[in-house]
C-alpha cells in the first residue's frame, strides 16, 4: 500500500483470510471492549501463521500505523504469548476473527482467561505479601510525618491489591484503562465494586489511613478463607498497625 492508500483493517484481514497459512485472527484492545473505542482507536490484531507455514504476509511483520497494528507470530509462540506477560488480560478479553482449527485459537485464549489453581494460589500469596508491604509502609510514613512517602506507598498498595484480587479470582488484572468496564461486567465474587473503586481512588489520591485500614479488614478476611494467612501471621504484631484502630 502507498502513503495515500495506508493498508486497513478490512483490508488486510480479507487478504490475510485467503492466506490458507493464516491460522488465526484474534482483535484485541479498545475495538472488543464495548464503549471504550474513540476516534484515536486503531486495530490491534495478531495473526496466527500454522507452526512452519512460508507465506507472503510476513512481509507485514512490524506493521504499526494509527489505524492498524500487526503481530504475526507463529502458532506456538501465539500459545505462549501473556503466560506470563503484560499481554495475558489483552488476549483474555480478545475476539476471534479467525479460527481455522476447529475452536483451537478459541480454547487457546480460554486458558489465558483463566489462571490454573496452582498458578493463581501462588500469584495471589507473592501479591498479597507485596500489598501488605506497601500497605505498612504507608500507614508507618504517614505516623511518621512523611506524607509524600505515605502516598506513594499508598499508590503502591492499591496495584498489588488489584493483582491480588484478580488472582483470587483466577484471572489476569485488566489494564487501568479497562479496570472500571471489567468490574462492571464482569465484577469480583464477593466485592462491593463501588466501594472497591472509591477506595482504590481516594488511597491512590490522598493515601487515607483509616480508607486503607478499612479496606485492608476486607482484604484480611478474605485472603485467610482463600488460605494465605500464613502470609498475613508472617508480619506478626505489625499487623496491628494496618488494622482499624
Amino acid at each position: 500500500m502507498t502513503a495515500r492508500q495506508p493498508l486497513t483493517y478490512d483490508a488486510f484481514v480479507e487478504l490475510a483470510a485467503a492466506d490458507s497459512a493464516v491460522v488465526g485472527l484474534v482483535l484485541k484492545g479498545s475495538r472488543v471492549h464495548e464503549g471504550m473505542t474513540t476516534d484515536h482507536s486503531d486495530h490491534d490484531l495478531y495473526v496466527v501463521l500454522a507452526d512452519g507455514a512460508t507465506t507472503a504476509i510476513t512481509r507485514f511483520t512490524g506493521h504499526r500505523t494509527p489505524q492498524l497494528d500487526l503481530v504475526i507470530l507463529s502458532l506456538d509462540e501465539f500459545r505462549a504469548a501473556g503466560q506470563p506477560g503484560f499481554e495475558r488480560y489483552a488476549l483474555a478479553r480478545a475476539r476471534i476473527v479467525l479460527d481455522r482449527l476447529d475452536g483451537g485459537i478459541a480454547q487457546i485464549l480460554a486458558r489465558k482467561a483463566r489462571l490454573d489453581a496452582d498458578e493463581a494460589f501462588h500469584e495471589a500469596g507473592a501479591w498479597l505479601d507485596a500489598y501488605v508491604n506497601s500497605l505498612y509502609r504507608s500507614v508507618k510514613n504517614d505516623r511518621d510525618g512523611h506524607p509524600l512517602a505515605a502516598r506513594l506507598d499508598a499508590a503502591d498498595s492499591i496495584r498489588f491489591l488489584l493483582e491480588l484480587l484478580f488472582a483470587l479470582d483466577r484471572r489476569p488484572r485488566p489494564y487501568n484503562k479497562y479496570l472500571e468496564w471489567e468490574l462492571a461486567r464482569f465484577p469480583l465474587p464477593g466485592w462491593d465494586t463501588g466501594f472497591l473503586l472509591d477506595a482504590a481512588d481516594r488511597i491512590s489520591e490522598t493515601g487515607d489511613v483509616s480508607t486503607q485500614r478499612r479496606l485492608f479488614a476486607q482484604v484480611e478476611a478474605v485472603v485467610r478463607r482463600a488460605g494465605h494467612g500464613a502470609v498475613l501471621d508472617a508480619w506478626g504484631e505489625d499487623l496491628d498497625l494496618m488494622r482499624p484502630q
